[in-house]
């Protein structure tokens, strides 16, 4: 028997390619990561980086499906309702299962982003619990306070948004929900961890360490701009349809612009600031602007976009320079400035220049606050929480490897194995 398919069931089958497809190159983002982390860091820690971005998708994928999807997308009001290794209580038209996938690379995302800045001095196990915890509460339940329909998205009359600024907080595929959340537990742990050794002086003055391989680095950030495209246009999740085309196209344009101006304008800005056009800071730049346009790359005009990433791109510089000289925070390789900071940027200026809603196009301050609002809340919660596991993880069993290790490398202490043999 012939088999007829009509034209819903065509649309509904592009959606569902088209979602997976993007999932594929959020998943290859990890890889990204790996090499932009490995790049920053020393050569005796390569072997504990890379285990670290394994390890962190791997377990997570676990727990997040066992978990924290749950969570994120069950009934309920300020948390979700779990719903423990069962999808049947979620409806969609897309395929449960794709979409579980989907959102998995995403909480994947926001995992390992936290590796790079406690790097080559944290305990492999304490790095493993850690990603339990991110996994199935931290993200899952600012996820479901978004994504997940709970109150910061709730939209309906009489809801605390509302009510209190007329609209509802948009963060549209993740500066806040993933690379903030990411950005501020990896702030609040590197500065319980405390510097590596050497970082800081007798005299308090900040010593470069520098990594190991800026090729690797670079080569990182070319494969975390090329999964971006599947970060942000694959959360439109359908590609049939004039609507879906338009939109797909216009985030891919706002997403390039953004990451374009942000490497540029921080190459400058390091130019002036140093007297030398840095490699690195130019790497983060990009990356900053990547982070800082996913809250509105759907919103904003392709000018607006490449505001965005100039602003994240500047900021990101003098926010690297300010947590490392006067935080005394070490972070390698400027997780917490990249994801936490230019995802509260982007994501407030979204606020500003948003094409429909924006207070820049004349719509008033409501959204621009709805914003700040979400951003804020949404970055205490990881903070706090962070605060929380770090701290208590330091306390009962401590965090940090010995200084024998952490001077000799982590990479034959933890794990027997080097990345490079002589």
């Amino acid at each position: 028997m012939e088999t007829i398919y009509t034209i819903t069931d065509l649309a509904l089958s592009l959606d569902t390619v088209w979602m997976l497809l993007a999932a594929m190159l959020v998943f290859f983002m990890q890889p990204g990561f790996a090499m932009v982390e490995a790049g920053f860091t020393r050569t005796k820690n390569t072997a504990n980086i890379l285990m670290k971005n394994l390890l962190d998708f791997s377990l997570g994928s676990l727990l997040f499906w066992a978990v924290g999807f749950g969570i994120m997308f069950g009934a309920g009001g300020f948390i979700g309702t779990p719903q423990l290794f069962d999808l049947s209580f979620m409806e969609s038209d897309l395929p449960v299962e794709g979409f579980l996938v989907f959102q998995t690379v995403f909480c994947a995302t926001a995992a390992t982003i936290v590796s790079g800045a406690m790097a080559e001095r944290t305990k492999f196990s304490m790095y493993l619990t850690y990603t339990v915890l991110i996994s199935t509460l931290i993200y899952p339940v600012s996820g479901h306070w978004t994504w997940g329909g709970g109150w910061l998205m709730n939209g309906e009359e009489g809801s605390f948004m509302t009510n209190t600024f007329g609209t509802t907080f948009h963060d549209f595929a993740g500066s806040t929900i993933v690379h903030s959340v990411g950005g501020w537990v990896a702030l609040v742990g590197a500065a319980v961890l405390g510097p590596r050794l050497g970082k800081y002086g007798k005299d308090g003055k900040s010593r470069a360490i520098p990594g190991h391989n800026l090729s690797l680095a670079c080569l990182g950030v070319f494969i975390l701009w090329f999964g971006w495209f599947g970060f942000n246009p694959g959360s439109q999740l359908a590609a049939s349809g004039e609507e879906n085309r338009t939109a797909i196209s216009h985030v891919f344009l706002t997403t390039n612009l953004a990451a374009c101006a942000g490497g540029f304008f921080s190459l400058i800005t390091a130019w002036i600031k140093y007297r030398k056009p840095s490699l690195s800071l130019t790497l983060n730049g990009v990356l900053a602007g990547l982070v800082g346009i996913t809250a509105g790359c759907d919103l904003v005009s392709p000018a607006g976009a490449a505001v965005i990433g100039t602003v994240c791109g500047v900021a990101m510089v003098f926010s690297v320079d300010f947590i490392d000289r006067v935080l005394k925070i070490d972070d390698p390789v400027g997780a917490s400035t990249v994801h936490g900071v230019c995802g509260f940027i982007g994501t407030a200026l979204t606020g500003l220049l948003a094409t429909t809603e924006g207070w820049f196009y004349g719509a008033g301050p409501g959204f621009f606050l709805a914003q700040l609002f979400g951003a804020v809340v949404i970055g205490c919660w990881a903070a706090f929480m962070g605060f929380v596991i770090f701290k208590g993880l330091d306390l009962l069993v401590g965090l940090r490897v010995s200084s024998r290790v952490e001077e000799e490398g982590l990479d034959i202490y933890e794990h027997g194995e080097t990345a490079y043999n002589n």
